[in-house]
């Protein structure tokens, strides 16, 4: 049985593409992690955590904990982006981790890091719903 890979042409191809959207979720890290240095100052230097009403302080509170979700769900995606490209160099990229099927062009379009087919996620994601 001859195993299953994308040739060498198309493992290039991803890469730049995985390569090309690190940097720009790296970007999206750094832009929230300035915010985040920043901290609560508004434009004029002010802390804001001196608001003078309690539904500012709120407002700030929302957001702040909105940017840790945000920069969360980014530095997740840089895990699966330098997953992905270890696995093009061990040259298994592309090959559904569950079945050994190659994942489909058109979901690595959409989502290069995957590591599993549309079935075997799904399938993946029904016996998570299950279990709650």
């Amino acid at each position: 049985m001859e195993a299953k890979q994308l040739s060498e042409k198309r493992l290039e191809k991803y890469k730049e593409i995985l390569l090309k959207e690190k940097e720009e979720t790296q970007q999206i890290i750094n832009a929230i992690n300035d915010i985040q240095k920043r901290g609560s100052k508004d434009g004029n230097g002010d802390l804001s955590a001196y608001s003078q009403h309690q539904a500012d302080l709120g407002s700030d509170t929302d957001e702040s904990e909105r940017r840790v979700y945000m920069l969360d769900k980014e530095i997740n995606t840089i895990k699966l982006i330098n997953n992905a490209l270890k696995r093009i160099y061990d040259k298994t990229y592309g090959v559904c981790e569950i079945c050994g099927d190659l994942i489909p062009a058109n979901r690595l379009k959409i989502i290069p890091y995957a590591k599993y087919c549309i079935k075997c996620k799904e399938e993946e994601e029904e016996r998570k719903r299950r279990r709650k």
